[in-house]
Parts: C-alpha cells; sequence; structure tokens
C-alpha cells in the first residue's frame, strides 16, 4: 500500500486525471476498476475519480508496490540535466504557484520528438531538484505561451495546477499584453495595427496572411511601433515593438512579410537578400525576434499579485551586438 498526500502542486485537478500521471503507463480503465473496486481510496472513502482534489487529501493505493512501479512511467530527464537545469535556465521570476524564464534562441519550448530536450524538461528537471517530495514527480509543470525554437524571451510555466490553469485563463482571455521586439526591412515611420487572416499550411510548416476570412482561417491582430532606425550601407532598418494582440503561430513574421517588411534573419519568410547582408555581416541565421516584455492586466480575473505588473527579459547579447553594427543606441531600451 501507498499513501499519496495532496500538496499545492497537485490540487484543484481531477482524482483520476493526478491518477493518470502518478502511473502514466496504466490505462484509465484501470483506475476505474480499482476505484470501483476500493483498492483506490480518497481521504479512506470510496471515490468515482471525478472529485477535485484539495491540499491535505490522501489517496491510498491498496496495490503492490511492483504493481505501481510497473506502471510509472520513468522520467526523461537524466540527472546531468536535474543537477544543471539551474544554470541552464535564465530566471526571470519565480514564486509558489508561477515560473517565468527567459527562452535563449535555438532552444524549443516544447519537445516535437520524443528524443528532443526542450524548455519543458529543464523547467521539470529545476522543480524536481526543488524538492524530494515523492509526490513532486506528478506534476509535470505546463507553459502557457510557446515561442519557436529560434526565437527568445519570456516564456510562463505552471507549477502548480492552480498556477497553470489561472495563467492560461489569462493568456487565453488575453488578460495580458505581450511585447516583442524585432528588427525589419525598410523605414517604417508610424505605429500601425494590421488585421488580417491566418491560414496554416501543416504540410509546409508555415502560414500565409490575407485580408479575406476563408475556411480554416483565423482572425489574428498585431500592433507595432517603431523605435529606432539603422542602416547597412544604404538599406535602412527599423527596431519594432510588437504588441502581439491575438497569438497565433509564426503570426508576426508572415504579417510583417505580408507588409513587405519581413524580419532580419528569417530564412522562412523573409527575403533571401536581407537574410544573405545579416548573415554575411553579422553571421546571423535566424529571425531576430525576442520575446520582451508581459503586462499583466487590472482585470479581477488577474491574481492580485499580478495585477499591474511587467515583467521583461533582457534582449539577447546577439540582438544587441546587431543593434550596434547598424548604429541603433542599445541604452534606450533600458529607458
Amino acid at each position: 500500500m501507498q499513501i499519496l498526500k495532496i500538496t499545492s502542486q497537485d490540487e484543484g485537478q481531477r482524482l483520476d486525471k493526478f491518477l493518470c500521471k502518478f502511473m502514466a503507463e496504466a490505462p484509465k480503465s484501470f483506475f476505474y476498476k480499482m476505484l470501483r473496486k476500493k483498492n483506490i481510496v480518497l481521504n479512506g472513502k470510496k471515490a468515482e475519480g471525478m472529485e477535485r482534489l484539495v491540499k491535505g487529501d490522501e489517496v491510498k493505493l491498496f496495490l503492490s508496490d511492483g504493481t505501481i512501479e510497473s506502471f510509472k512511467k520513468k522520467m526523461p530527464v537524466t540527472d546531468i540535466q536535474v543537477s544543471s537545469a539551474r544554470n541552464i535556465l535564465d530566471i526571470i521570476y519565480e514564486d509558489s504557484d508561477i515560473l517565468i524564464i527567459n527562452k535563449p534562441a535555438g532552444m524549443l519550448s516544447q519537445k516535437a520528438d520524443k528524443n528532443d530536450i526542450s524548455a519543458v524538461e529543464y523547467i521539470n528537471a529545476y522543480l524536481q531538484k526543488q524538492t524530494q517530495d515523492v509526490n513532486s514527480a506528478i506534476f509535470n509543470a505546463g507553459i502557457c505561451n510557446r515561442l519557436d525554437r529560434n526565437t527568445s524571451g519570456l516564456i510562463v510555466a505552471g507549477k502548480t495546477i492552480k498556477g497553470l490553469q489561472s495563467m492560461n485563463r489569462i493568456f487565453k482571455n488575453r488578460e495580458l499584453k505581450k511585447y516583442y521586439l524585432c528588427i525589419v526591412k525598410g523605414k517604417i515611420s508610424s505605429a500601425e495595427r494590421l488585421d488580417g487572416y491566418l491560414i496554416k499550411n501543416g504540410s509546409h510548416n508555415n502560414v500565409t496572411i490575407t485580408q479575406h476570412e476563408t475556411e480554416g482561417s483565423s482572425r489574428v491582430i498585431t500592433e507595432y511601433t517603431p523605435l529606432q532606425y539603422g542602416k547597412i550601407r544604404t538599406n535602412i532598418y527599423t527596431l519594432l515593438k510588437v504588441h502581439l494582440v491575438t497569438g497565433k503561430a509564426h503570426q508576426i513574421r508572415a504579417h510583417l512579410k505580408s507588409t513587405g517588411h519581413p524580419l532580419a534573419g528569417d530564412s522562412k519568410y523573409g527575403h533571401k537578400d536581407v537574410y544573405q547582408i545579416f548573415k554575411r555581416e553579422f553571421g546571423l541565421k535566424h529571425q531576430l525576434l525576442h520575446a520582451w516584455k508581459l503586462e499583466f492586466g487590472m482585470s479581477g480575473n488577474v491574481p492580485e499579485k499580478y495585477q499591474g505588473i511587467v515583467f521583461e527579459a533582457p534582449v539577447p547579447e546577439e540582438f544587441t551586438n546587431i543593434m550596434e553594427g547598424i548604429g541603433m543606441d542599445v541604452t534606450a531600451l533600458r529607458r
């Protein structure tokens, strides 16, 4: 028999989902059968699996240790990754419910293949290192926003079910503002609001922007403000502060391309001549896009401790070096 005590990390979720995470290799039917037979009980009483767990609850498993271990999923994170996760993660903010990191360009937000190591694995390794509680491995941190592999910047993760659910609602309801920095081709003289429809091409992993709604398209809104201008010989480039109003994959890159102002370094949506110039001058081989700031609103749905708070990810050295290289003032970003 094993007794699992529900911690603040795990409260708020259903009992059946909790069990599925604890013994990830077991079929759901196994849990429902064990619940019916009272081989799994909640606080000493028969349960159906739909009960919401609260901190302090006890789940008793009247199962052999061998059965439990056989159904547990082995953690994919190695000891080396666990011990080095804190050094790898650039943590911007952390409390008991959430973790905000500054993801570097080149790191996946989530694994695309079973053998990938992404920000999620590093976050879970960091949390695993934080506590040795046997139940701590049950809750796997989830991220609330995803960035392309080569986009740097802020990612929010839930350390607890409560934190994850709260942040997911905030992102879904757009109760925060997401600001990015990028350098684009050409001179943009004024702030603009772009409104269009995004169509995803799954077979080619890219998207296109149109002005007319079609079947399967999603409305996208992107706002931007020019901050500075730079030059490479006679070519002018603009540093933009982009407000991502909606949040679709590749939205900023595709939306700006549709206006004739593609991102520097973008091989998928950029212009070949721009890509080659920045590759030759600075060795840049990816889109220069940084998820810079998250500004939480004052809505009652936003927990009080986050209301009005702005989190900022320092601009990567590669980005600032390029800014300086084309004549922009890096110190202006700190004002």
